[in-house]
């Protein structure tokens, strides 16, 4: 039976400042964090025994947000890496966890749209010892780059080299048999001083063993950036948003709608939310509690939990929760507002705003 190992930490530099005083892989993407979707996609491939590697930082947040694993039908054990010193680290500190199993990496702040369970298939009938999985990308040097030959067969795997040998990166999702294990042992940290995964998988080309490539069919999204979480909240928003269904009665809805609201296009609409005198065009996700009032919510628009909206536009963006925007007039767009931000008006008024904010943030337009 394979186990699951899904990497939770890190210091998510790149998400800055929304990631000073949080997990990255709890950001949320159409209203339910980014570490959850591949939670949830391992347990529907079956795979139920699963451990999070997670950071001294953040690990007791991911702990109490993400919770023993009921919710997912899953066994959650987490693991602390105390510093960040690569994925193949993290792979020895679940040693004890994985034992002699096969199991599925997961890079936490990854989103896949292809289901694992085929994958899984060509994984186990083969006997595979890895199967990684590879998406083209304009600029490979970013990434851990395969060469691989006409039989699927991965030839050379380098970590983000300056000369690309392709245009296939490796996706943040992997399978491995316990010969990892070996392999990782005879590998040395890089000159970034991490032990790469990719040193590993070479380690096992190296020794004859059999390794193969797949290329997604989906799309893959490494969520690392901003204007990456605001395609992946389009993209979750596209393809999984389930509108609510609003009864003719309106005393039956969990939440409150006003007879001068129109709704067009699919419209998730969390319990005791109130909308009065808005224009809603979907695909928009709002979550519990929220007050949104004289307002305009475009497309790719994603609100989370307790957030007030008052006089204000906004679309493709993200609202995390508890947020505070009132009297906007200008149109909010491709921004991500930080939890518990406060947004309010000045005089002058440029055309269009872009935000990317933290936590606790206070914002007054000059």
């Amino acid at each position: 039976m394979l186990k699951g190992l899904i990497l939770s930490g890190g210091k998510g530099t790149r998400l800055r400042p929304l990631t000073y005083t949080g997990a990255k892989q709890l950001v949320p993407v159409a209203n339910k964090p980014i570490l959850w979707y591949g939670i949830e996609s391992l347990v529907k491939a079956g795979i139920t025994d699963i451990a999070l590697i997670v950071s001294p930082e953040t690990g007791s947040e991911v702990q109490e947000k993400t919770g023993g694993g009921k919710q997912f039908g899953a066994t959650l054990t987490y693991l602390t890496q105390d510093r960040p010193d690569g994925l193949a680290h993290a792979v020895k500190i679940a040693r004890n966890f994985l034992q002699d199993s096969s199991f599925v990496m997961y890079l936490g702040d990854n989103l896949i749209q292809d289901s694992l369970g085929s994958l899984i298939e060509t994984f186990t009938t083969e006997q595979l010892d890895a199967l990684i999985l590879l998406h083209s990308v304009k600029d490979p040097r970013s990434f851990g780059v395969a060469e691989v030959d006409d039989q699927g067969n991965v030839v050379r795997l380098v970590e983000k080299p300056l000369n690309p040998p392709s245009n296939l990166a490796l996706v943040g999702l992997y399978f491995f048999s316990p010969k990892i294990h070996e392999a990782i042992d005879c590998i040395q940290p890089s000159s970034r001083g991490e032990l790469e995964i990719t040193d590993a998988i070479q380690e096992l080309i190296n020794q004859h063993l059999s390794v193969k490539a797949r290329q997604l069919q989906g799309w893959w999204l490494d969520t690392g950036k901003k204007d990456d979480l605001l395609e992946a909240n389009r993209l979750i928003l596209d393809t999984y948003l389930n509108p609510t269904v609003i009864p003719e009665d309106s005393e039956s809805n969990p939440f409150y709608i006003d007879s001068h609201t129109q709704i067009s296009g699919r419209v998730e609409i969390g319990a005791e939310t109130q909308i009065i005198n808005c224009s809603i065009r979907g695909p928009v996700s709002i979550a519990d509690h929220c007050h949104i009032e004289n307002c305009f919510i475009g497309p790719y628009t994603s609100i989370a939990a307790g957030v007030t909206l008052k006089d204000a536009d906004i679309e493709h963006s993200v609202v995390l929760e508890e947020a505070k925007i009132v009297g906007i007039h200008q149109r909010i767009v491709d921004s991500v507002i930080g939890a518990r931000s406060c947004l309010t008006p000045a005089t002058q008024r440029p055309k269009a705003l872009r935000f990317l904010l933290g936590k606790d943030s206070q914002i007054e337009l000059v």
